[in-house]
C-alpha cells in the first residue's frame, strides 16, 4: 500500500537524486561562497521588501517578499540533513537569518509614530494570532513543497508554496512589534513562524525518508536519528500548545462577542434610529460599534445587560457614530 502510494506521488522517473537535492539545499556543499552570498543578499532584500509591505499595509508588496523565499532553502536543508544523519550547519544558518530579519523589522519600525495602532494594520494583525488551522495549512504546504523539490516535473509550484508558507513576513512582524514594545503580538508572530518552520522540516523529512535518502554506509536507509525525532517532537509541542490555546480563546471570544451584541441590541431597542453596526474583539477587548441619531442611552443599561455574560476582567468599549441610516430606492 505504502509502496504504491509512493510510486504514484513520487514516480521513479521524476525523482531528483540525492546529489541534486543536496546540491540545492546544502549551503555548505559545492561553491559555498557563492551560495552564501546569494542567500544573505536575497534574505536582506526580502526582509526590507517585507518590512516595507508590512509598514504600508501592502499585500502585493508582502507577497513579493514571500516569493523570494530565501529561508526555505536552509530549512529544507535541515530536513535533508536530519534524514541523512549529518550536520550541515543549516539550523544555525536559519537561526542567524531569523535574528537578522527580526532586526530589520525592528529597525524599520522606528518610522512609526508612537501612538500607532499595530493591530489596525491587516498585515500585522493577520500574523499575530495564529491558530490550529494555520498549522494544518502549513503542514499541507510543507508536504507540497517537499514533493515539489523531490520531483523534476512540478517545480513550477514552488512560488505558490513560498506564498502559502510565509517565512520572512512573520519574522518581520516580530521585529516591528518588538520595535514598538508590543511583546504579545511579537510572540504570536514568532509562533506562526515556528509553526511554518516545523511544517517545512516535517514535510521534508517525510518525503526525503520515503525516497530512502538515508546516510550512506550507516546501515539505516531513510530513518532520521533519534535526536531529530526528539527535536521535532519538542518543536511540535512548542507550536501546538500555544496554537491550541489561542484557538480555544478565539472560540470563547466569539461566544462573548455574540452575547455582547445581543445585549447591545436590547440596550438600543427603545431608541428609534439607533442600531448596532458590529461587535469585534481586538487584542482581547470587545468593541461595540453603534450608530445613534442623538445622544447615547445611559451606559449603565448596557453594563447591567452584560453582567454575567462575559467575565468582569474583559474590557468592553462602545464606539459610537452619530447619524442615521438612509435607504435610497430607485
Amino acid at each position: 500500500m505504502l509502496s504504491t502510494l509512493r510510486a504514484r506521488v513520487l514516480p521513479t522517473a521524476q525523482r531528483r537524486s540525492l546529489d541534486e537535492l543536496a546540491q540545492d539545499l546544502d549551503l555548505s556543499r559545492g561553491d559555498t561562497g557563492a551560495k552564501r552570498s546569494a542567500f544573505w543578499t536575497m534574505l536582506v532584500l526580502s526582509a526590507v521588501i517585507a518590512a516595507g509591505g508590512v509598514l504600508t499595509d501592502s499585500t502585493a508588496t508582502v507577497i513579493g517578499a514571500m516569493i523570494i523565499a530565501p529561508l526555505s532553502t536552509p530549512i529544507m536543508g535541515i530536513a535533508l540533513g536530519s534524514v541523512q544523519r549529518r550536520r550541515t550547519g543549516s539550523a544555525r544558518l536559519v537561526l542567524l537569518a531569523g535574528l537578522l530579519v527580526i532586526a530589520v523589522g525592528a529597525l524599520m519600525s522606528q518610522v512609526l509614530p508612537g501612538d500607532y495602532d499595530l493591530l489596525s494594520n491587516s498585515q500585522i494583525a493577520g500574523r499575530t494570532s495564529p491558530d490550529l488551522m494555520d498549522l494544518i495549512a502549513a503542514l499541507a504546504t510543507g508536504l507540497a513543497g517537499a514533493v515539489a523539490l523531490a520531483r523534476r516535473d512540478v517545480g513550477a509550484v514552488l512560488p505558490g508554496v513560498a506564498i502559502a508558507i510565509s517565512l520572512v513576513p512573520p519574522l518581520v512582524v516580530v521585529g516591528v512589534c518588538l520595535g514598538s514594545l508590543a511583546g504579545w503580538p511579537a510572540l504570536g508572530a514568532l509562533v506562526l513562524f515556528v509553526s511554518n518552520l516545523f511544517a517545512l522540516v516535517f514535510g521534508g523529512m517525510v518525503v526525503f525518508a520515503t525516497l530512502g535518502h538515508g546516510s550512506r554506509g550507516s546501515g539505516v536507509t531513510g530513518r532520521p536519528a533519534r535526536s531529530a525525532y526528539a527535536a521535532m517532537t519538542a518543536l511540535f509541542v512548542a507550536v501546538f500548545v500555544p496554537l491550541a490555546a489561542n484557538t480555544a480563546l478565539t472560540l470563547v471570544l466569539e461566544v462573548w462577542t455574540g452575547r455582547v451584541e445581543d445585549a447591545a441590541r436590547q440596550w438600543l431597542a427603545d431608541d428609534p434610529g439607533a442600531s448596532v453596526t458590529g461587535v469585534d474583539a481586538v487584542s482581547r477587548t470587545l468593541h461595540v460599534h453603534v450608530r445613534v441619531p442623538g445622544e447615547l442611552p445611559p451606559v449603565e443599561g448596557l453594563l447591567g445587560l452584560i453582567e454575567g455574560q462575559v467575565p468582569d476582567g474583559v474590557p468592553v468599549v462602545v464606539d459610537a457614530t452619530r447619524g442615521v441610516r438612509v435607504e435610497l430606492h430607485r
